[in-house]
């Protein structure tokens, strides 16, 4: 509501006019019409701040109505800034979150989005992020799935500009017997803009996980460059993994590639493990925090980076 007041102008010019439309699908609708909550960012031209701008959105499910907040940050031209959302749930009621971020970044801007999700199991979300980067624009984002109850996500950045860059990098655990869907896509509009996308996720209990990475290069992208990498891995036989890699390419003169896999633990490294004195448990543990390390080493704030360990630790020791 401040924001409306103070800024309706750049508000109106930027929520839900570039990075995300209303009326994409049902779910975008009804995050437009029952928005309760939310954050405007707007850092101005040429301005390049140090310190990480933290966000920290606690959903409260002992309060009726579902938790629907949206987040828009405006990155003015050759700005430049690191920002750092946490998403929680306080109580135990069965309740929706719809959290949705819009980053507009302006020509020559540069901003870092981390994001650690650990909703409650009682909490059915919906999480939507996006990206919309003109000329020579770059957004770096880190994002760790880590909530306990049904997840669908969609992560996407629009390459509009020439020369604009992202990389999208998530990784995901789901435990016992949750569902979760994540979408991550780029499609490149701009000459010479580059998208890359890793996703990693870790399967226990009787759960599931389809990644979808979708690199999409629209007709007149010359020199355009997409890259993905989807890995899933299983540390349990009953539960259910999928990693769909989807290039969509209408254009020539432009480097395009994937890999995608699903697998058990590796049996050497487990017997190397063990072999030293940790039981099986520890020794699976300490494999699977390699497995998502290649993440988790771009988290910019250590005490950032040390929680979502930690989160990952838990969830690998109670989601069997």
């Amino acid at each position: 509501g401040t924001a409306i007041h103070q800024y309706g102008d750049l508000v109106h010019d930027f929520l839900f006019h570039q990075a995300v439309q209303i009326d994409e699908n049902r779910l975008t609708a009804v995050s437009a019409a029952l928005m309760n909550g939310g954050t405007f960012l707007y850092v101005p031209k040429n301005v390049e701040i140090d310190e990480p701008i933290n966000l920290l959105q606690i959903q409260d499910s002992r309060q009726p109505g579902n938790f629907v907040n949206h987040t828009l940050i405006v990155a003015g031209e050759n700005s430049q800034f690191q920002v750092l959302q946490r998403s929680s749930t306080l109580g135990d009621e069965p309740n929706a979150a719809h959290i949705m971020v819009e980053i507009v970044a302006q020509s020559g801007s540069r901003v870092k989005f981390s994001a650690l999700d650990s909703l409650g199991q009682t909490t059915h979300s919906y999480i939507n992020r996006r990206g919309y980067l003109a000329k020579d624009a770059r957004i770096d984002w880190t994002v760790g799935v880590l909530n306990d109850g049904n997840t669908i996500a969609d992560f996407d950045s629009n390459l509009v500009g020439s020369g604009s860059h992202t990389e999208m990098q998530t990784v995901a655990i789901s435990t016992d017997r949750q569902t979760q869907g994540i979408d991550t896509q780029v499609t490149n509009y701009g000459r010479h803009s580059e998208g890359n996308i890793l996703q990693r996720g870790i399967l226990l209990g009787r759960s599931a996980l389809v990644f979808n990475g979708i690199g999409k290069i629209i007709k007149g992208a010359h020199g355009a460059k997409a890259q993905q990498e989807n890995r899933v891995l299983m540390l349990s036989p009953k539960a259910r993994g999928d990693a769909n890699p989807i290039l969509l390419i209408d254009e020539n003169d432009v480097i395009a590639g994937h890999a995608a896999s699903v697998g058990r633990i590796n049996q050497d490294q487990l017997y190397y493990l063990m072999s030293r004195g940790l039981t099986k448990e520890v020794a699976q543990r300490l494999v699977a925090r390699g497995f998502l390390g290649v993440v988790l080493s771009d988290i910019p704030v250590l005490e950032v980076r040390q929680q979502m360990i930690s989160l990952i630790e838990r969830k690998l020791i109670n989601g069997q």
